[in-house]
């Protein structure tokens, strides 16, 4: 099965929450994924890396990052996420999972 990688540049509207220490949560599993973040100083941006093996979907992948990081404010940190068919409710749980870990 081939993979799609998305790559993306993003930040908060309001940048203020920063994490101090990498973190690992979720597995990847069928209709499930894990994220990984860790702080990097990015000027106050997030970068961010989607594995996942369904295409067409960049533009949502886009909006749901961009929603968690309004909403949390996450800012200077690199996110990684490997995907198995997740939904959109389920990448916002395990991100907001992350985020509580840290």
């Amino acid at each position: 099965m081939a993979l799609h990688t998305l790559t993306l540049d993003l930040a908060a509207a309001a940048p203020k929450t920063r994490i101090q220490a990498r973190l690992h949560v979720g597995v990847t599993g069928s209709s499930d994924l894990e994220i990984m973040m860790h702080p990097e100083d990015l000027s106050g941006r997030v970068a961010v890396t989607v594995v996942t093996p369904v295409t067409g979907f960049d533009a949502l992948w886009t909006r749901v990052l961009q929603k968690f990081l309004d909403d949390s404010g996450l800012c200077d940190a690199r996110i990684e996420i490997n995907d198995n068919n997740a939904t959109p409710a389920v990448v916002l749980l395990r991100l907001q999972q992350a985020l509580a870990a840290a």
